[in-house]
């Protein structure tokens, strides 16, 4: 595949993406919404991410003049479209021309990219950085240049203010420095890269030492690392997951050169690349095993992956870039007309497809009902998912919105920084999954409902007018 056929590939998928969002029929996921937030309130770290998804979506809500979900989205296929670009100059640069299309094109059209084109996450801007430092880094192995190391640092200190994710690089580029010759760089270099990349990241980290190192102790409990065991069942699934991550073809190709390696069947170029991807996956594949992973803490490995992939594939099975275009293709074509038709798309087992991206914006809306009803102006909630599209679909509403104030340490962003002040003393509305108890009085109960569709379809919601003395055992 030629550059230029690689480029039209990109763009035409790219307008595709950005155009069906535009008829995308979904609510925004509990942590869009959250993020959304935190772009209304710009700071250098959030409870549990640092700021850049923020940023950005504060970026593009303002450049669109709106806060409706497209504008919170349409980054994501803008970025991927960023990410695969620069993977072209990367892999052009790094082996030559006759990949650069395909690597593209590879990346553009996996799975993983396909379904965060249309559901925003911090990954989509974690791999675009990733992208521009390892293109950065392939031209400082060729020749020695403070440019080059002061973009190749920055790119990856922007990379850790979007997702702390990027340090699972470290271990395999560190052993490739030692190990490849040509992966070596410049001491000189090296260190303006690394005195780059922390002065990037220095807000961040300063912010986290004035939090009580909040990001960092929920990444701790998020990866269960206080609850440590053997999950066998869970360390292979994880591992079979990344065939559906970047597909399944890319994903056996990034296994092949590794078998290669070994046998001591690759070049220099093949081991570096090998180093920069594949520790990644073993690496959270450890971490399912013997705690907890999701299947996207791997995405890191999948930059420099797609370019080792299609360089196995090109030299050794050609027609495999085309069969592996083919099936990433269908999926990346077909997800984001899913989200047009998602009230629609059952499972065999009765379930919709996209469940838990569906009629979280009724129970708002349900909520403001009850609230106007019964006269009250403030609405509370114990529950994340709750709280959190509360504050996006009632943006425009006069309501005042909290969190049900914490026990001990905050288990959220919303209870961190917008837990009900404690000299609130008017009653307010309480939304919940849980009958609250109350010794000073009663809550008066004004709706407990099962939605039949949708993420909370089976799930019994409550909504109270009560006292916000009431919670107060859970602040004193």
């Amino acid at each position: 595949m030629s550059v230029r056929s690689g480029l039209i590939i990109i763009l035409a998928l790219t307008l595709w993406r950005v155009v069906l969002l535009r008829f995308d029929a979904t609510d925004l996921f509990v942590d869009e919404a959250q993020y959304w937030l935190w772009s209304q309130h710009l700071d250098f770290g959030y409870y549990s991410k640092p700021p850049m998804i923020a940023w950005v979506i504060r970026a593009f809500t303002a450049l669109g003049g709106s806060d409706d979900i497209f504008w919170i989205r349409v980054a994501g296929p803008i970025f991927h479209a960023g990410t695969a670009l620069v993977l072209m100059a990367a892999a052009r640069r790094f082996i030559g021309p006759e990949i650069a299309g395909w690597a593209g094109v590879t990346f553009v059209t996996a799975p993983a990219v396909a379904l965060s084109s249309v559901f925003f996450s911090t990954d989509d801007i974690l791999l675009f950085f990733i992208a521009i430092a390892l293109w950065a880094y392939f031209g400082l192995t060729e020749r020695r240049s403070v440019g080059l190391a002061i973009v190749m640092g920055a790119a990856f200190g922007c990379a850790f203010l979007s997702k702390y994710a990027v340090l699972f690089l470290l271990p395999g580029g560190l052993v490739a420095l030692i190990l490849v010759r040509e992966a070596r760089i410049g001491w000189r270099d090296f260190f303006i890269a690394v005195l780059a990349a922390a002065l990037v990241a220095l807000p961040n980290l300063w912010w986290n030492l004035t939090h009580d190192i909040t990001t960092v102790r929920h990444t701790q409990d998020i990866a269960h690392w206080s609850k440590p065991g053997l999950h066998l069942a869970g360390g292979i699934g994880f591992f079979f997951t990344q065939f559906g991550v970047v597909g399944p073809i890319v994903f056996a190709a990034m296994l092949w050169a590794s078998y290669r390696m070994a046998r001591g069947r690759s070049e220099p170029k093949e081991n570096m690349l090998v180093w920069l991807s594949i520790p990644v996956v073993l690496l959270i594949t450890l971490q399912a095993l013997i705690a907890k992973a999701y299947a996207n803490w791997a995405v890191t490995a999948y930059v420099a992956g797609v370019i080792l992939a299609v360089w196995v594939l090109h030299r050794f099975w050609p027609r495999g870039l085309w069969v592996s275009l083919a099936i990433n293709g269908i999926v990346s074509v077909l997800f984001p007309i899913a989200t047009i038709f998602a009230h629609d798309l059952i499972l065999p087992n009765g379930k919709q497809a996209l469940e838990r991206f569906l009629d979280r914006a009724e129970v708002s809306r349900k909520a403001s009902d009850l609230a106007r009803q019964a006269g009250l102006r403030i609405i509370v909630s114990d529950d994340r998912d709750i709280t959190a599209d509360l504050f996006h679909t009632l943006r425009a509403e006069r309501y005042k919105l909290y969190a049900k104030p914490p026990a001990g340490f905050p288990k959220s962003y919303y209870e961190q920084e917008l837990a009900l002040p404690a000299d609130v003393t008017e009653k307010v509305l309480f939304v919940t999954r849980h009958a609250p108890t109350c010794v000073e009085e009663q809550p008066e109960t004004l709706a407990t409902w099962r939605p039949d569709h949708g993420y909370y379809k089976g799930k019994t919601l409550y909504a109270y007018k009560i006292a916000p003395a009431c919670f107060a055992p859970d602040i004193r």
